[in-house]
């Protein structure tokens, strides 16, 4: 059964206040801060995130892998010494493209981009549509990129196809804004709220300004994707039948914010660099704290609930900084085994408050890491993306003789290997105990899409090694299953033989 909203009338054509086209300064990181405030330097410690692994679980091994929390470190953690790596000033925007930098004090400091401070009247008039225009803009001018085919897509938002790299091409880069104040629309959000809507569109352009376009993965254009796949769950009946507006706009929040500011390395590259971060948060969950504390930075420089209660506005940070907080890869086996309790005792209520969070918790996750369970075409895409980023981060770690990260060496790597281990031990055992929670089309067809896209990358991981092997000297002699555990060695540890992947699937 479909579920339909009445689309409130937005009064779209008020001038935009002289107030809110002030320029915007520099946002300052001090001590006196209330939202970044250092901590007390006799609270920091060399104490780890005090999660337990054991050892015998091969799915908590490969996630410790990817987001372990406790990675050694040469350097120490007193704040007297965060000045002693050359990391430590480095703007993380240029960070991929300034690889022989040395450290703050021994050169000129890095350019930085400005689009972090990009005032909304910068934001006007740079724009190519608004070149030109008098200073007295009319806010539907600003929907310019928000018509023809884009709106078309729009239309169809709810379907688990959606192409968020066409979307983001039709509207100029601007996918996330867009996709984002759509949603917000469609539900009514924007009046029930009465949020203003210049504000609003502020924050939006801020969001997106603040996400790195220079990191292959972790982006804007992904933050849209998690979005749109955020949409998806909550259209779904379990959740679209129990779920009040304020956990469907903190949802939508969640999603758009989830990655904010993300510096396009991950928790141990921060870790083991010093980052102040790292230090700021004591090495647990440090970029998803970064990510909230960053998004409500931008909720109270806007002002976008300053007209609420400030009790109700600090309870609406608070829960956008749980939801934020459980895309942690490193937690992921904790929120999985909650999850699956409550299915397997059947206690979930989602008249209750505290369950619904966790659910919105547990779907904010599924949109997080979806790409596996796109079509192949989009699949495609994003495995080479976050593949492409990984390999970054280990390119700057060699070239500093700093130990490599798992996953993050292109000499012994591929897509495929990659993308096989984490739908093998972090995807399928996600989506699988979603599908047992909202047991729908959607759910049968991601894990649908998952199977035939974990064949293709066996499939192309089965080609690439048969090639290799041609073209080596005498490989006619060559027995055919070491050729296969040789070509798919890190498949083999991810649990796919090649035995038990069909040929010839490469599509959906």
């Amino acid at each position: 059964m479909e579920v339909c909203y009445q689309l409130p009338v937005l009064p779209l054509d008020r001038p935009v206040p002289k107030h809110v086209l002030s320029r915007r300064g520099a946002i300052s990181f001090s001590s006196s801060s209330s939202l970044f405030g250092a901590p007390d330097p006799r609270q920091l410690s060399q104490r780890r995130g005090a999660i337990s692994y054991d050892s015998s679980d091969q799915t908590a091994l490969y996630i410790r892998m990817l987001g372990d929390v406790r990675v050694r470190s040469q350097v120490g953690f007193e704040p007297e010494r965060r000045s002693s790596h050359q990391y430590l000033c480095i703007d993380f925007r240029t960070l991929h493209a300034r690889l022989g930098c040395g450290t703050a004090e021994g050169g000129s400091a890095p350019e930085r981009r400005v689009h972090r401070l990009l005032s909304f009247q910068r934001y006007l008039h740079s724009s190519r549509l608004l070149r030109g225009l008098p200073q007295q803009i009319p806010l539907h001018i600003l929907d310019e990129d928000y018509t023809g085919q884009a709106r078309c897509m729009l239309e169809k938002v709810g379907n688990w196809n959606f192409d968020i790299f066409l979307f983001n091409k039709l509207t100029n880069g601007n996918s996330l804004i867009n996709l984002t104040f759509h949603l917000l629309n469609q539900y009514g959000l924007i009046e029930l709220f009465q949020l203003d809507m210049v504000k609003l569109w502020r924050f939006l352009v801020m969001v997106q300004e603040d996400y790195h376009n220079d990191n292959p993965y972790h982006n804007a254009v992904h933050a849209a994707d998690v979005t749109q796949a955020m949409y998806c769950f909550l259209q779904e009946p379990m959740l679209s039948k129990s779920l009040t507006s304020c956990d469907i706009l903190l949802g939508l929040l969640a999603a758009a914010t989830h990655d904010l500011d993300h510096p396009g390395v991950n928790q141990p590259f921060l870790i083991k660099t010093n980052h102040y971060l790292a230090t700021l948060y004591r090495n647990t969950s440090v970029l998803e704290n970064h990510h909230w504390k960053s998004a409500v930075g931008l909720l109270r420089e806007t002002g976008l609930f300053s007209h609420l209660p400030p009790e109700d506005s600090r309870n609406m940070e608070a829960d956008l900084g749980s939801l934020i907080l459980a895309t942690d890869i490193s937690r992921q086996n904790d929120y999985l085994s909650r999850f699956r309790r409550h299915l397997d005792q059947d206690d979930l209520c989602l008249s209750n408050a505290s369950h619904r969070h966790f659910v919105l918790q547990m779907a904010l996750k599924c949109a997080d890491i979806c790409n596996p369970c796109r079509p192949w075409e989009l699949s495609k895409q994003w495995s080479e993306k976050v593949t492409e980023e990984f390999f970054q981060q280990g390119d700057i770690e060699k070239k500093h003789k700093l130990e490599i990260s798992p996953v993050c060496d292109r000499a012994s790597n591929t897509v495929g290997n990659i993308q096989i281990g984490f739908m093998t031990y972090v995807a399928e055992p996600l989506f699988v105990e979603w599908a047992r929670f909202s047991d729908t089309r959607l759910s049968q067809t991601m894990l649908g899409h998952m199977g035939l896209n974990k064949a293709s990358w066996g499939s192309l991981q089965q080609e690439q090694s048969s090639a290799g092997e041609e073209t080596r000297p005498g490989a006619a002699n060559v027995d055919d299953t070491a050729a296969r555990r040789d070509g798919t060695g890190h498949v083999a540890t991810g649990g796919n033989g090649s035995k038990e992947i069909p040929q010839g699937s490469r599509g959906c």
